[in-house]
């Protein structure tokens, strides 16, 4: 009798150990960085407008071997004319599993903007498709990956209207250590490891 529950102790103690090795598998995760997404104005047709001001709301960043991951950020306005040179705004920061990602996209809801002239000018994205951003990058464990996604508005032709382009030569990444930012909310330097 003491021996059978001994042995039904013993295997309830081993099924218990199991259960528990495998919640702090799961629980311990998957590592993950920041991402933070910055937006900037190089000249197209920027010089036509007395402001320009994009309201984004998502981030998607696609991994090199996975499924593009899609994130809601909080609802951003930028005014592009504000934003010409070395400046840059900061949309929002998430959180991304770590690892190599082939590019960014940001999804512009809306746009409101005033020519010189004081009149009211058609800005949009063509398609209404996210903006593309073709530049790769990593996200690293304790680190803050800065990504500026460099878009401006550009005439389309004769018809006043105007379509948001990326401008991929300007595109930009960073990286910094989380335990040292600076803090600086203007970035324009090259991509760095």
């Amino acid at each position: 009798m003491e021996r059978r529950n001994f042995l039904e102790a013993t295997a309830t103690l081993a099924t218990a150990s199991t259960v528990g090795l495998a919640g702090c598998s799961a629980m311990s995760g998957t590592a993950t960085g920041t991402l933070a997404t910055r937006v900037s104005d190089q000249p197209g047709d920027i010089a036509d407008f007395e402001e320009c001001i994009v309201t984004i709301t998502e981030v998607w960043a696609k991994p090199a071997d996975g499924e593009l991951v899609e994130k809601d950020v909080e609802e951003t306005d930028a005014d592009l004319t504000e934003l010409q040179g070395e400046a840059s705004s900061l949309v929002d920061e998430v959180e991304l599993e770590t690892g190599e990602y082939s590019f960014l996209q940001v999804q512009i809801n809306e746009t409101s903007a005033t020519l010189t002239d004081g009149s009211e000018a058609n800005v949009q994205v063509p398609g209404e498709a996210p903006l593309k951003f073709e530049k790769s990058f990593e996200i690293r464990a304790g680190e803050t990956t800065q990504f500026t996604a460099d878009f401006t508005p550009v005439k389309a032709g004769g018809s006043g209207m105007y379509n948001l382009q990326p401008v991929a030569e300007e595109v930009t990444v960073t990286y910094e250590d989380e335990e040292t930012e600076s803090g600086n909310q203007t970035t324009g330097g090259n991509e760095s490891a």
